[in-house]
């Protein structure tokens, strides 16, 4: 093997390109099998080379034959609370999806046939929008999330019941709530469990438990209501079937982890099952999320761990898997064959894909039923990050965590005496956290020699509950601080160049951006991916699925008006001297245009370098290619022109005001 070649940081050659990030990539997720031939199995793929378009894929586990079910050309998301999730669902070989286009639900008896129309046309187009349902025993009903645009209000989000066959208009089951998620059927189709909560609350937060009686689509007497006190968030329900009489699990974090339990019908009582110091649930950002699944061999369960997800079996550890799993089911592999967990995985060495692993008596054996893309990448440019946890705060007295990912590259090597850039990367949410997975847009920078490291600031999931509470009131101020914190720490232990720290985030990720750079002057530069310029603004102008979610983050709106006007970049444009670059959808219903071209505006105004990308066409993330491929290349073109380094890569012209 040669020697690496020395070369400057950040003027790296690598053969992770930003249209690598893209070509043949597909976004794996929701992974099920068919409630009535359990040896069909499902998964959803998000395609950035075909337009962004989601379609449905189906394996039959008796040949091993995988194939797309959707038409040509269908784009399966809905677009309940803008986030969307839980956009199809299998019943006895047909398919139930949502398209995208006019958000109506379809019916799909085989591939190849015509979809039917199961809900009417509305008087506003995309008035009627529906989510995460599941189809009765009988075949007769679809019960499932609806959320209506034409309130002349907020939208309102209920319960329906839709006939399979078409033949009956959508019938409300319940509306006793602001948000509605996750219907659940029993096995013998008699009663229904599903989630709910209210303002201002978010599901992470404080949620209900329901179980009623269900007969002939509706619905009947109350059965249970867990959670009326408002100091856990129970989601993810499902019925283990057991032998013959069924059980009802859900998700629970009142022991600080979200574990999974039994709620016991008659009394409510939580009986543990998989529990322990780890997540099994994440944060329901989507409809459709499950990481359990129901085994003769006992309930199998995706553990969160800070190196990355375990499977569990009953509470016990089985084996350590891929480093993140985002859904469990369990299949047969024939009519009355083998038991089999699916779930979608990835690693820090591969992409998502769809994986089987026995779980009957030659539990581990594993293959992947939809393969990851093979990258074709040297094994050393693909690199297991650092776990690090370091102090942070005014004081030093609080402690947060984050992913170190160094530079890596066998074909090159800094000078001598030179330290690496540093990218600090700020997830969004702020209710989420960093992935633990291969991550080619990390690559992309770490293979260059630039430093990444993914921070888990204070709020972020996956340490239990305190952990994420501890951002409540304080967003703007510990987010930024453990980010600060991050950068530092590793500066300090001579791992990077204190002269060359960049900040990078979207969404709320932006936001902390922002605010690191108006009110901290370590960073050198910033990118902000439709980042909030101007907390009032947003408190005022957003979906409904957010609108209180500053409540907690921030304050009641308007009596904390003047927290909100502290903690807005936008009002504080002395303290903006770095370089910054935003990037924003043109169609985001999220965070629109105006934050970032309030703040785009003010730098122009100061003098203060700055880069604008608008996309036109994008919500909320870019998904489609040509536009990922454009935002990344921008970012490192921006970065290098504005630290001193040169990037190898033949680069567009990017137009930078101020410079």
């Amino acid at each position: 093997m040669s020697r690496p070649e020395v070369v400057p940081y950040g003027a790296w050659p690598s053969p992770v390109t930003a249209q690598s990030l893209v070509a043949g990539a597909a976004g794996i997720s929701e992974v099920m099998a068919d409630p009535v031939q359990p040896w069909l199995l499902w998964w959803a793929e998000s395609r950035p080379d075909e337009g962004g378009r989601t379609a449905v894929m189906r394996c039959d586990l008796r040949d091993g034959e995988a194939h797309e079910v959707t038409p040509a050309g269908a784009n399966v998301r809905t677009r309940v609370h803008e986030y969307g999730g839980g956009s199809w669902w299998p019943h006895d070989g047909s398919l139930y999806y949502v398209e995208f286009g006019d958000q109506r639900l379809r019916r799909l008896e085989a591939p190849g046939a015509d979809p039917v129309l199961l809900t009417a046309e509305p008087s506003e187009p995309r008035a009627w929008r529906y989510a995460d349902g599941r189809v009765t025993p009988d075949g007769r009903w679809c019960v499932c999330v609806r959320e209506r645009h034409d309130t002349g209000t907020e939208p309102a989000n209920e319960l329906v019941a839709i006939a399979a066959d078409g033949s009956r208009p959508v019938a409300t089951l319940w509306a006793g709530s602001d948000f509605v998620m996750s219907p659940r059927v029993s096995p013998d189709g008699s009663l229904l469990a599903w989630i709910a909560w209210d303002h201002p609350n978010m599901p992470w937060d404080a949620t209900r438990l329901h179980v009623h009686q269900l007969r002939d689509g509706r619905l009947g007497a109350e059965v249970l209501v867990l959670g009326a006190g408002g100091d856990r968030s129970l989601c993810e329900p499902g019925w283990d079937p057991g032998d013959g009489v069924a059980r009802l699990l859900v998700c629970s974090d009142h022991e600080d982890w979200w574990g999974l339990y039994e709620a016991v019908l008659d009394g409510g009582d939580l009986v543990p099952v998989v529990t322990g110091a780890f997540d099994v649930a994440t944060p329901p950002w989507v409809f459709g999320m499950q990481r359990w699944g129901a085994s003769a061999a006992g309930i199998v369960a995706a553990a969160g761990m800070p190196s990355g997800d375990q499977i569990m079996v009953d509470g016990n550890h089985v084996a350590a898997t891929d480093s993140s799993i985002s859904s469990v089911t369990i299949a047969r592999s024939a009519p009355e064959g083998e038991e089999v967990l699916a779930y979608a995985g990835a690693g820090y060495r591969h992409e998502t894909e769809v994986v089987a692993l026995t779980v009957g008596g030659r539990r581990g054996k594993r293959r992947a039923v939809r393969r990851a893309r093979d990258l074709e990448l040297e094994a050393g440019l693909l690199v297991e990050p650092e776990a690090i946890t370091f102090p942070t705060g005014p004081d030093g007295a609080a402690t947060a965590h984050a992913l170190y990912y160094p530079p890596a590259n066998p074909a090159c090597s800094g000078p001598p005496g030179e330290l690496p850039p540093l990218l600090v990367h700020a997830h969004g949410g702020p209710t989420a956290a960093a992935r633990r997975q291969l991550q080619l847009g990390l690559t992309y920078w770490t293979s260059r020699g630039i430093a990444v490291v993914d921070v888990d600031y204070r709020g972020s999931t996956g340490y239990g509950r305190r952990y994420r509470q501890a951002l409540d009131g304080a967003w703007g101020i510990v987010d930024v601080e453990d980010c600060v914190a991050a950068a530092r720490f590793l500066a300090d232990r001579g791992d990077v160049d204190p002269q060359r720290l960049m900040i990078r985030g979207g969404s709320a990720g932006g936001f902390t951006v922002l605010a690191a750079l108006a009110l901290h002057d370590v960073f050198a530069a910033g990118a902000s991916r439709y980042g909030v310029a101007d907390l009032e603004a947003l408190a005022a102008d957003t979906h409904k699925f957010e609108s209180r979610y500053l409540d907690r983050l921030i304050g009641p709106y308007p009596e904390a008006r003047d927290t909100y006007l502290a903690r807005s970049p936008i009002n504080h444009l002395d303290g903006f001297d770095a370089p910054m670059i935003v990037l924003q959808g043109d169609e985001d219903e999220i965070v629109p245009p105006s934050q970032s071209e309030m703040i785009v505006d003010a730098l122009k105004a100061k003098g203060v370098p700055v880069a604008y990308l608008l996309f036109e066409g994008e919500q909320h993330g870019f998904r489609t290619a040509g536009n990922i491929v454009a935002a990344l290349e921008a970012e490192l073109g921006f970065f290098g022109r504005v630290l001193g380094f040169t990037p190898a890569d033949d680069l567009p012209d990017l137009e930078i005001a101020g410079l």
